[in-house]
């Protein structure tokens, strides 16, 4: 036949999702900027369902894929490299707002004048006791990291589906419990947002992370689903792979916030 396939790739057919996805994001900041200069927030709230629409209809299109035998032990690699680019690319984003505590924790700067020394933390800042909710926040996303990879070890060596849909469910409870009681600090902090460096480095931080354990519940949770359904075998979950990779870096940078900030910073 003419057109059978004969080699190891997925070639995509031409899909409208990229312009989609770039048209809601552009309506969806240029909303946000108007919003913020007293405009109305409609504008922005479009964009931002536009965006979730792309989000939903192409994450599910690969998972049609996925299931159809499209993703090759080939496209699979690639799957692979460009999960390890993002998370890469989040390492990064993160190192920029630890540089700026260690800049201002080792260099603080007085009241008056940027030459003038300071102290660290700002004088008036009282700051978490670490071994509180922090270290059971600790606890609790290395707990959901062992649930992750308990769930990874079932499906991929032992085939065993049982016990993926328990370490999902798992983790993806801890992960809820994880922001219930981040949400619960942030309403008992000692200092706000405004008006102090460490306010801005401390909920920047912590904050961002949040957000990113808030994504990373939500992947897990789309994994539980699949997995329910019957997706993901031995040799094909590159889907919940990525789960658990994003998972862990979440664990990992949450184990640098805790040094640094809470126990090395305070």
């Amino acid at each position: 036949m003419a057109h059978a396939k004969n080699h190891d790739y997925h070639i995509l057919p031409p899909s409208i999702q990229p312009f989609l996805g770039a048209l809601g994001a552009f309506v969806m900041l240029y909303g946000a900027v108007l919003w913020m200069h007293g405009g109305a927030p409609w504008m922005g709230l479009v964009g931002l369902a536009l965006v979730l629409y792309v989000m939903w209809s192409w994450w599910a299109e690969v998972i049609h894929e996925g299931n159809s035998g499209d993703h090759t032990p080939v496209v699979r690699i690639g799957l692979r490299y460009g999960m390890v680019l993002f998370i890469m690319s989040e390492v990064m984003f993160f190192v920029a707002w630890f540089w700026s505590f260690f800049k201002h924790a080792l260099y603080p700067m007085g009241p008056n004048s940027p030459a003038q020394d300071g102290v660290w933390p700002p004088a008036g800042i009282e700051t978490f006791d670490p071994w509180g909710l922090p270290l059971i926040n600790t606890v609790i996303l290395l707990l959901s990291g062992v649930a992750v990879t308990w769930a990874h070890h079932a499906i991929a060596h032992e085939n065993n589906r049982r016990d993926l849909i328990r370490g999902l469910a798992i983790a993806v409870v801890l992960g809820i419990s994880f922001t219930v009681l981040q949400a619960v600090e942030y309403m008992e902090a000692p200092f706000g947002f405004a008006g102090n460096i460490y306010g801005v480095n401390f909920f920047m931080a912590t904050g961002f992370h949040g957000f990113h354990v808030i994504v990373g519940t939500i992947f897990l949770f789309v994994c539980l689903i699949r997995a329910i359904r019957g997706d993901f075998t031995p040799e094909n979950h590159v889907g919940f792979e990525a789960a658990a990779w994003y998972w862990h870096f979440v664990d990992v940078v949450w184990l640098f916030l805790f040094g640094v900030i809470y126990i090395w910073g305070s």
